[in-house]
């Protein structure tokens, strides 16, 4: 995840270089629940509105929680599915607050309304992502559900009318690229507190439909503008959080843009940006699915590390003797191709490994989700 308002803010305001803080646990993203009463085009879960059998029981969860957080793990982003028809899921993020944890709900807004917000709002969740996959009829599309848009932005302004920190979650394909601008609009219009652009990443329905994964040229487009939307937020001191996620080369792209516009903070950016250090999945990232299964992170479902009802996630996090977590673990991590020879891996550390396995079957394979050119990363 790179978190471009906290860099952009480095532009404007630069800070001196300091030790790189080490958390000491991940941030585990926790599928609690495979329901969902949307069944969306780029879903990495294949979510549906069934039940699927052999799903972690309550009291499962709460000793997998005690063991999160004896291994110090700092975050839990509760995720479905759609997290709310999780019939427990109230008791679950009050027991994660009382414990201590950075408790955050992942959703996709339609569920929340006037018969639960008040007991979303007394949980106290530090943050609430909800999913606008564009405006109006092209959300809808998306996610399969008429009127799904309106439902969405309701839950979203609920959210705000109770105080709750809300934000806007778009993955980017060709099929909505068109209301990327309309979106950022909407950030301003309804004074939202968070926008996270996610890249098409290759799990689930987003590995069925990867034909619809933004060209190069089209993600740079989105990209410029997000940088200067941002440093206007910035520079209007509205503080809004910028974050993109699955693609660790925008980084890279953004130090670019940065020698471009502000090239006095050219070698400062790149030093921060190195110590930032790129991808973290297998190393400060995790997922549990809805059945007790650990991944590097929530686009690796179809590789499991073990199951936490066998052994305890604090054990399962730390076996290297599996492949994947050994060599995601390395640094620097063996990769090949553009990316073992690229100038700037110390920055994106070779970036999400899944569209490179799903494509050619290797791990460590280039990745053919890098939009930059061969010059931007040292190759000519």
């Amino acid at each position: 995840m790179f978190r471009l308002s906290q860099y952009m803010r480095e532009v404007l305001h630069p800070t001196p270089l300091s030790q790189p803080r080490k958390p000491a646990g991940p941030v585990v993203i926790w599928n609690l629940i495979r329901r969902c009463n949307l069944t969306c085009k780029h879903c990495y879960t294949t979510s549906a509105d069934i039940d699927f059998p052999g799903e972690l029981t309550t009291p499962e969860i709460f000793t997998v929680m005690d063991d999160l957080k004896a291994f110090k793990v700092p975050v839990l982003i509760l995720s479905g599915g759609e997290p709310l028809l999780h019939p427990d899921i109230f008791t679950i993020s009050r027991r994660a607050r009382d414990m201590g944890f950075y408790v955050a709900l992942s959703s996709n807004g339609t569920l929340i309304d006037e018969n639960n917000i008040e007991r979303i709002a007394a949980i106290d969740y530090q943050y609430i992502g909800v999913s606008l996959d564009g405006i109006g009829r092209t959300h809808d599309t998306f996610r399969r559900k008429q009127g799904s848009f309106d439902a969405s932005l309701a839950g979203i302004r609920l959210c705000r009318a109770h105080g709750i920190k809300a934000g806007v979650r778009f993955t980017l394909t060709q099929d909505n690229a068109h209301d990327f601008d309309a979106l950022l609009q909407l950030m301003d219009d309804e004074d939202i507190d968070k926008f996270y652009l996610s890249h098409l990443n290759y799990g689930g329905r987003g590995n069925k439909n990867r034909k619809d994964d933004a060209a190069f040229q089209l993600t740079r487009k989105v990209m410029d503008a997000l940088f200067e939307k941002s440093l206007t937020w910035e520079q209007q001191g509205l503080q809004r959080e910028v974050v993109t996620g699955n693609n660790d080369a925008d980084a890279v792209y953004f130090l670019h843009w940065v020698k471009r516009r502000f090239p006095e903070r050219a070698e400062h950016m790149q030093a921060k940006l190195q110590q930032w250090g790129g991808n973290a999945s297998g190393v400060n990232v995790a997922n549990i699915d809805n059945l007790g299964n650990v991944h590097p992170d929530t686009f690796w479902w179809h590789y499991g590390l073990g199951n936490v009802r066998q052994r305890p996630f604090s054990e399962i996090w730390q076996d290297v003797s599996d492949p994947l977590m050994a060599g995601l673990k390395a640094s620097p991590r063996l990769l090949k191709g553009r990316c073992a020879d690229c100038h700037h891996l110390s920055i994106c550390n070779g970036n999400t490994r899944v569209r490179a396995q799903q494509l050619t079957g290797d791990f460590w394979a280039e990745d053919p989700g890098c939009y930059l050119e061969d010059e931007e990363i040292g190759l000519k």
